[in-house]
């Protein structure tokens, strides 16, 4: 005999990985996640600021 399927769960589960996999491409093709361009921004700033810190100001003696 044949496996009784339930069309509606089938139908859902089947949408569900479809857009699982449509997320997945969007993901490779849009970059990193959000808490890595914060970091990466934070770090950026941060040396930034250390970069400014040791700058020389005019008037100041070496």
């Amino acid at each position: 005999m044949a496996e009784i399927v339930n069309l509606r769960l089938a139908r859902k589960r089947a949408k569900r990985q479809a857009e699982e996999d449509r997320a997945g491409a969007q993901r490779l093709a849009h970059g990193i996640r959000k808490s890595e361009r914060e970091l990466i921004k934070a770090r950026n700033d941060k040396a930034a600021r250390d970069i400014d810190g040791h700058k020389l100001r005019e008037g100041e003696p070496e």
